[in-house]
């Protein structure tokens, strides 16, 4: 990976000023500047990256039991700290000094190894994702996104070799059923990415930004159905609620993670909470034009030569950051609000509803595009999509209009399924069943 900026100057000075005291067989090989560039410098950036998303993910967790206490008419954590504020610090004080129990006939090596893999493959993809212009970005590879789903989709190797290694039989059925969730969900969330590659045009994450801040236009303008087939579909793949059905306790006791305690328990879930800061990093940057807000130019031209781009990168990192706290916010809404799925229902819902749902989409997202096209309302300038306020509007009104084939297509599933359609379920319930008997001296209800 090539480092996305020069390293600051005074990283520079400051490698010079070391490279007076290392040997000549190091100094030799490898220039102060590109050690600033190269090594010392995306050190740095990784470092500050771990420390801001692990203390994200610790009150990711405050977040979600403040907003379903919220929900649920609570108070939610206020005990530990100010308004609970130092709650993850407990949590992970407790699930530091726990027993760490494996079990007997675990493969222990496995054992220890999964929770580890599940966690690696969840922070490797956080150095390509765009948290901002200038230095706030670490990495920029033209393949990025490509990078983020095939690592990220190695994570669920953690959760299948947990549960089997774990040898016992409520652990292995939670695994099975998130291999089997995870590869039916990563197919519908591939799909739905490639009608944004129909306007982006790359596969590079900053060069995804820079085509919606080349437009002037998010594309969740012209990409709304996908946007919500997204939304479904990473929520699944994170084994979120209502689709946990990988760990569903009123079934499975604790699903793939039930022999596990201490801090292995909680490296799992460290996993998770990155994993959905991920995909909504992901959805941010491919719908909500990541970094982008109009007029932050304008902004930073405003501020003084020298601080026009600390300004520029602070605004970026600021907008990225609450477009991925209001995706995180619907994760955790989702989880307090719909009930779970039965399995049937899940796989269902992915092959039979999303997947054509993302098909369609697909289709007509490039069927507008052309139309678009020959209409001259885009055009293609050195691989870079141009458009007048004429284009936006019109791809904007169809790319909503285009919900509407969607929604029948969805609806004619539905006609022709019994996991969704309530009326085609009650067909199936004897009539015995079906008529409610009444004692003589009972009357029916608002009679």
């Amino acid at each position: 990976m090539l480092a996305l900026n020069a390293s600051p100057k005074w990283i520079e000075s400051l490698v010079e000023w070391l490279y007076t005291y290392l040997p000549t067989w190091i100094t030799a090989n490898l220039t102060a500047t590109d050690a600033a560039d190269f090594i010392v410098w995306p050190l740095i950036q990784v470092g500050v990256m771990l420390v801001v998303v692990l203390t994200a993910v610790a009150y990711l967790t405050l977040a979600e039991r403040k907003v379903s206490a919220w929900i649920q008419v609570r108070v939610g954590p206020n005990r530990t700290g100010p308004l609970g504020l130092l709650q993850p610090a407990a949590d992970g004080i407790k699930l530091l000094i726990k027993e760490d129990v494996i079990p007997f006939k675990a493969d222990k090596t496995i054992f220890t190894l999964a929770p580890i893999i599940s966690m690696v493959c969840a922070f490797i993809v956080l150095a390509v994702l765009p948290y901002g212009p200038h230095y706030a970005s670490i990495t920029n590879i033209n393949i990025g996104l490509l990078f983020i789903l095939s690592v990220s989709s190695v994570g669920v190797l953690g959760i299948i070799l947990g549960g089997w290694a774990s040898n016992s039989k409520y652990p292995l059925l939670g695994a099975l059923r998130s291999s089997a969730q995870m590869v039916s969900y990563e197919a519908a969330i591939g799909l739905t990415i490639v009608s944004a590659l129909i306007f982006t045009r790359t596969f590079s994450m900053q060069g995804i930004v820079e085509a919606q801040k080349s437009l002037g236009v998010w594309f969740v303008l012209f990409l709304f159905p996908s946007f919500i087939v997204f939304l479904v579909s990473v929520v699944a793949e994170t084994n979120r609620a209502p689709f946990d059905l990988a760990e569903a306790e009123s079934e499975l006791v604790g699903g793939f993670h039930t022999e596990y305690s201490g801090f292995r328990f909680s490296i799992f879930f460290i996993a998770e909470y990155a994993n959905m800061v991920v995909v909504s990093a992901i959805g941010a940057t491919l719908y909500l034009g990541g970094w982008y807000v109009p007029g932050m130019d304008a902004i930073a031209a405003r501020a003084p030569e020298a601080y026009r781009e600390a300004v520029l990168t602070l605004i970026g990192v600021t907008a990225f950051a609450i477009k991925c706290g209001l995706i995180l916010y619907l994760f955790i809404w989702m989880r307090w609000t719909f009930p779970r799925y039965r399995y049937d229902q899940l796989m269902e819902l992915g092959w039979k509803w999303l997947m054509p749902a993302a098909l369609a989409n697909i289709v007509l997202t490039a069927t507008i595009f052309l139309i678009g096209k020959e209409l001259g309302l885009v055009r293609s300038v050195g691989g870079v999509l141009e458009m007048d306020w004429q284009g936006k509007v019109f791809f904007t009104v169809a790319g909503l209009l285009s919900a509407f084939p969607i929604l029948a297509l969805l609806n004619a599933i539905n006609r022709n399924s019994k996991s969704f359609n309530l009326r085609a379920q009650r067909t199936t319930i004897p009539i015995s069943t079906r008529k409610v008997k009444l004692s003589p001296g009972v009357k029916p209800a608002g009679v």
